[in-house]
């Protein structure tokens, strides 16, 4: 594939955009990936930094990053434009990641897009933390009134014991049967040891259940942040790693050829967006800058911390002038989890003025 060619994907790729998962499937795949989760649209121009995806890597198998230095002579940051993605689940662990195609942008070509346009349905959903009772033994699922209305199908209440057989499906296809009865005051599911068994869930997780129009029913997890560090991820290798991310990226550039990469939603964003990291870079951060980044509660939903900035250097001595990490910072306030002590630009946003901003509790 030559440099200045016109090169047809759509033809290929055509329908390789999780065509052959539902919406609801999609719906599902997000609330389980959490609030911060940001995926580049299809046919976007993004910029991959490759020492994103070692931290990645290092993060899955443990390994040293200063071991794990390039073997070629590969710029920080590369130009590509996104070809298919597809929205995928671990087997072992449940946990969310995203398979992504990129091309080289340095030649013509005809790129996907997505229908911007199509029908979305209305989607209910709710979100809850497992607590003792939940993922006891003999435990029941309690559901507050709220959700069980909203959410899951209308029980009759003319019944003494209003009564009903759901059937939720998973991530993986996998069809769950929990028995639903109504207690005054709250809601509650019953008889579904065998979810929580099979999912190892634990005081902590977070429950999903999302139900469309038609009535369809899904159910997903995401475990707690500290169960992260524990649980064998199979999606990358130290060997996919070494013969792997600079190999692969540089063989693309060379070749001008497609090439995948793996992305988790919790792990650190290394492919962004043109237009994010064009505003990232314009900002123009300076020492005595202040700041504020997000971050995800135990609950999946979404917080903010403020901290300054507190110099700027290279992250890693094999690629000079990289804007990944950039930013050494310091935080305005405690939190009861770890927080990066080096950030990307487009990781935070800039505050022009510290005056009359909310801060985080």
């Amino acid at each position: 594939m030559e440099s200045g060619n016109v090169v047809n994907v759509q033809s290929e790729l055509s329908g390789i955009i999780d065509g052959s998962k539902s919406y609801m499937y999609e719906q599902l795949w997000k609330l389980c990936a959490g609030p911060l989760c940001d995926i580049p649209k299809l046919g976007e121009k993004v910029y991959y930094f490759p020492q994103g995806h070692i931290e990645l890597v290092e993060a899955s198998t443990r390994e040293e990053l200063n071991e794990l230095q390039p073997n070629c002579d590969l710029p920080s940051k590369l130009q590509c434009r996104v070809i298919a993605i597809h929205l995928k689940v671990e087997n072992n662990s449940d946990e969310t990641y995203v398979e992504i195609t990129l091309m080289p942008d340095t030649t013509q070509v005809v790129i996907p897009t997505e229908n911007e346009n199509q029908f979305r349905p209305i989607v209910n959903s709710f979100t809850k933390v497992l607590t003792a009772s939940d993922t006891s033994a003999h435990g029941e699922f309690s559901v507050p009134c709220k959700h069980a209305i909203e959410c899951l199908p209308p029980l009759d209440m003319s019944q003494p014991i209003p009564a009903q057989e759901l059937i939720a499906i998973d991530l993986h296809g996998n069809q769950w049967r929990f028995k639903h009865s109504y207690r005054v005051p709250r809601g509650d599911t019953t008889g579904w040891n065998a979810f929580t068994t099979s999912k190892k869930l634990v005081v902590g997780d977070v429950i999903v259940f999302a139900r469309g129009e038609t009535g369809e029913l899904r159910v997903g997890i995401r475990r707690a942040r500290r169960q992260q560090g524990n649980i064998p991820s199979s999606i990358v290798s130290i060997e996919s790693m070494r013969h792997g991310v600079i190999a692969s990226a540089k063989h693309a550039f060379d070749n001008q050829c497609m090439f995948i990469m793996v992305y988790k939603p919790r792990s650190s964003q290394y492919i962004v967006s043109h237009e994010k990291f064009l505003d990232a870079v314009n900002n123009k951060f300076n020492v005595g800058s202040k700041y504020t980044m997000r971050f995800e509660d135990d609950d999946l939903s979404e917080t903010r911390y403020f901290g300054t900035i507190i110099g700027i250097s290279d992250f890693s001595p094999h690629w000079k002038c990289s804007e990944w990490r950039s930013l050494e910072v310091q935080w305005d306030e405690f939190a009861s989890f770890p927080r990066p002590k080096k950030v990307s630009p487009w990781d935070i946003k800039h505050l022009m003025s510290s005056s009359n901003v909310p801060r985080s509790t």
